[in-house]
């Protein structure tokens, strides 16, 4: 891997972009750190290992954590990796289907960007929805007259998406630097969150149960912790919480046309953001493991980390946790939005979503307002099961992050297959793998085809269709989610698109 030239000045980034294809429309202000910074905000460990902590504590126990998300990080570094090379060859805000439609036909885009479209949507919501649980539970423990329940966390859900619409709208001249204060909010936060689990409770874990420590509280198997049920479908469902959260890292890509000398910078952002995320994680994670004392309180709460903070500290240090997290999957939800609204934008302007002509415009300060609101209003439908969810797992809330995981994931494996396609044909930019794409490029396709078959599966008993516990309140409805967008993504690809659509349109006539 190597960077063999410097950043580009802006008009070298311009003329970089007409060659592509695109006018300059998007305001390109951001610096290679702000590029960095809006994928890290999303990859965000305060909002991901917070909010889904509880599907490996469940689906796995201790080793789960400690051991799955070191093991899952490589793999999804690998992912990035490879997508940093394609970015680098192509900075452009369509990002994903960009490239698929360059390195294979239009049909290629077409799937992948629905697909990272979708995913994307679904991000945003299950960010912006697990910070208003967090919200939720501070206000809780603040007000005595805040009950804390479903209808009033999605009230806080609905007007923090609101919130952050706004943001992006009207704060267009200083959400690059909100970006980069969302950076160093979740380095001294999370710091700040595994000094106070390490110094304030008065007893730890010993490392014989963070790293061996096996649960299954899945319902799976009548609770073994051993034998196949538990090794390959209890064990890899709470690979989950490390496969959603370094995830939403391809907005390096989604922004680079925001970004001044791209071509390296995005790439470098994009690569940066999931290895540094995977260590402040994991050091993280494992400060929650040794405070988690106890093991029946944080299981009647269903794995959720805040019983962790609630058992293990002060009613001081407990709010001041929890708050420190809220911030950040604020911060984060502010990312997520911007990533979205981009991609939306793109999208559109190649007459690819319906109602193009809105989506695809952007205001007098190079702002795609209405991608903004129309990316926020898909979110705030897509969470609306969350309404009707039964008491302890949260299905309806995980069901949000694997339709995100796969959707996401998918949208990276076409581009890398046809990367991998294309061999020597394939002209890259200053960033490249050089001989190593190959072993790279297969591990990435490999390891993302076997995540979205388990992120489709049952995550509870009551999810599996025939069982005799079976209720619709249980089911992952990732695979219909998906299923049917993908499903109606096709047909209307036979039926019209594949008459009209091909690919990225120019805007540009003529390079200078």
């Amino acid at each position: 891997m190597s960077t063999e030239t410097p950043a580009q000045p802006a008009d070298d980034d311009a003329r970089l972009l007409a060659e592509l294809g695109y006018r300059q429309e998007l305001r390109r202000s951001w610096s290679g750190f702000s590029n960095f910074a809006i994928s890290f905000s999303i990859i965000s460990i305060l909002a991901g290992c917070f909010t889904t902590f509880g599907q490996a504590w469940n689906n796995g126990g201790p080793v789960a954590v400690a051991w799955g998300w070191p093991l899952i990080s490589i793999f999804i570094l690998i992912i990035g990796l490879c997508m940093s090379e394609l970015v680098s060859a192509y900075p452009t805000a369509g990002g994903i289907y960009w490239w698929a439609a360059k390195m294979g036909r239009p049909v290629h885009g077409w799937f992948t960007g629905w697909l990272n479209l979708i995913g994307l949507v679904a991000v945003t919501a299950s960010v912006d929805y697990g910070c208003a649980t967090f919200l939720n539970l501070t206000l809780s423990a603040l007000f005595e007259g805040w009950a804390g329940t479903l209808n009033q966390a999605f009230l806080l859900f609905v007007i923090i998406l609101v919130l952050h619409a706004a943001i992006n709208i009207f704060g267009h001249r200083i959400i690059d630097v909100l970006q980069n204060v969302s950076v160093w909010w979740h380095v001294f936060g999370a710091a700040a969150v595994v000094l106070i689990l390490l110094l304030v409770p008065d007893e730890h874990q010993s490392f014989q149960f963070v790293f061996t420590e096996r649960f299954n509280n899945s319902g799976f198997a009548e609770g073994a912790t051993g034998g196949p049920t538990y090794w390959f479908y209890v064990l890899p469902l709470g690979f989950l919480l490390t496969q959603y959260t370094i995830t939403g890292f391809d907005a390096c890509a989604h922004v680079s046309e925001e970004t001044k000398g791209a071509s390296t910078a995005a790439a470098r952002g994009l690569w940066q953001s999931i290895f540094y995320s995977a260590i402040g994680g994991w050091i993280l994670l494992l400060s929650f493991l040794f405070a988690a004392t106890d093991v029946n309180a944080i299981n009647e709460a269903y794995g959720f980390s805040g019983a962790i903070f609630q058992t293990a500290l002060t009613p001081f240090f407990y709010k001041a946790v929890i708050i420190i997290s809220t911030v950040g999957q604020f911060f984060c939800g502010m990312s997520c939005v911007t990533s979205m609204s981009r991609m939306t934008y793109a999208f559109s302007r190649d007459r690819a979503v319906p109602g193009w002509r809105l989506w695809g415009s952007v205001d007098r300060n190079g702002t795609p307002v209405k991608a903004i609101l129309g990316a926020c209003a898909a979110g705030l439908v897509l969470t609306l099961p969350a309404l009707y969810q039964k008491e302890g797992v949260p299905i309806a809330f995980y069901a949000v992050v694997s339709v995100a995981v796969i959707g996401l994931y998918l949208a990276f494996l076409i581009p890398i297959a046809l990367r991998l396609r294309m061999g020597d044909a394939f002209r890259p930019g200053p960033w490249t793998l050089g001989r190593k794409y190959k072993i790279l490029c297969w591990i990435a396709v490999l390891e993302i085809a076997v995540i979205s078959v388990y992120f489709v599966l049952p995550i509870v008993p009551g999810g599996v269709p025939g069982g005799a516990d079976f209720a619709w309140s249980a089911v992952n409805y990732a695979p219909i989610a998906v299923g049917g967008v993908v499903a109606l993504v096709a047909l209307w690809w036979f039926v019209s698109a594949r008459h009209w659509f091909t690919g990225p349109r120019r805007t540009v006539e003529e390079i200078d």
